[in-house]
């Protein structure tokens, strides 16, 4: 079995699903019915467009990313920082702690498949030489897009502990991640870790990286809080019921990092438009939202600008503060938004 795929589904595996009320026997579900079918005559017309139809989906150069500065992150002296490497790639200081979330720094999101999605900046695992060590690494699901084997291989000796949804833990033990460093969530799971509580929150999505694996894994957020401050960080998900929940039992956040970018009329119960990332960051309690899910891949038939123009437009509508950031460039969750930098690239 290629290692890309990760680890297997064994029994002992299925019985502690068995223990989750997310398991139905077979396979993790989500909150509200939710489905990806649509007409199989779509496929062909799908795929060559993804393919051949490029124009507006990739900047004409590559992505610059600005150049880390290890000891200026961990200075602290903007208190709450972090620094965005495209995607959902974040990097995190908090209360003293360095969190790494989304560890997908490889440069093709689709290692198994006939034709590559490039990564819109170039020498990105290089980046992972220069973070400092990650004391906590939270991921969120074992989709490419946010779970890189080459990645994992980078930076396996320098994360203290990972923070997994349920089942995710198999793909790292197969990659030689100690299993003692591992725990798993399940929704609504929480600890207190070196004075932050992490909560594994629902999200509407679903999981797997082969053909017989799918939703074999549970898909989730994150709410990180401290005494000081509560960070939401909503991970890939269609719209629901579920964020007002999240908000009513955790809320309101002083930061909501929301999922925006790689949607499509076809897939739309499992990734929101960008006016539905706003209306969720206002349900469920955030005051202050960056897009996400962005800037880094082409996974969708639309526009690489158009998820965070979108987004800057309907937040700027109702009233929501937001912060979008260069990449790479270390961030105060308390700062101002920086002008809209990739308006200015072609």
């Amino acid at each position: 079995m290629r290692r890309q795929f990760g680890g297997q589904v064994d029994r002992a595996l299925i019985d502690r699903y068995a223990q989750s009320k997310q398991w139905d026997g077979s396979q993790f579900q989500n909150l509200e019915a939710t489905s990806m079918a649509f007409s199989l005559r779509k496929i062909p017309g799908l795929v060559y467009r993804g393919i051949f139809e490029r124009d507006g989906r990739e900047p004409q150069a590559p992505l610059a990313v600005h150049p880390f500065d290890a000891d200026a992150f961990l200075s602290g002296v903007r208190g709450t920082t972090f620094s965005w490497f495209g995607h959902s790639v974040l990097l995190l200081r908090l209360q003293g702690k360095t969190i790494l979330s989304y560890p997908m720094s490889g440069p093709n999101t689709s290692p198994t498949a006939p034709f590559s999605v490039k990564r819109l900046s170039t020498d990105t695992l290089h980046i992972i030489d220069r973070l400092p060590p990650i004391d906590v690494m939270l991921l969120t699901h074992d989709h490419y897009d946010h779970l890189d084997l080459a990645s994992i291989e980078r930076l396996k000796s320098r994360v203290d502990r990972y923070f997994v949804a349920l089942g995710t833990g198999r793909h790292l033990v197969r990659w030689g991640i100690e299993p003692g460093l591992i725990r798993e969530f399940d929704w609504w799971d929480q600890v207190n870790h070196e004075g932050i509580g992490f909560h594994f929150t629902p999200t509407r999505h679903f999981s797997g990286r082969g053909l017989r694996d799918r939703q074999k894994s549970l898909w989730g957020g994150w709410v990180l809080k401290t005494p000081r401050e509560n960070i939401y960080f909503s991970g890939d998900s269609g719209y629901g019921a579920h964020f007002l929940e999240v908000g009513r039992k955790l809320g309101p956040f002083d930061m909501g990092f929301m999922e925006c970018g790689q949607y499509n009329e076809n897939w739309h119960q499992i990734h929101m438009f960008p006016e539905e990332g706003v209306r969720a960051a206002l349900e469920s309690g955030v005051k202050k939202a960056m897009p996400v899910h962005w800037g880094a891949f082409s996974l969708a038939l639309h526009g690489w600008k158009d998820p965070v123009d979108r987004f800057v437009r309907e937040a700027e509508a109702q009233g929501l503060p937001l912060l979008h950031p260069a990449l790479g460039v270390i961030t105060s969750i308390n700062g101002q938004p920086d002008p809209p930098w990739w308006r200015l690239i072609d």
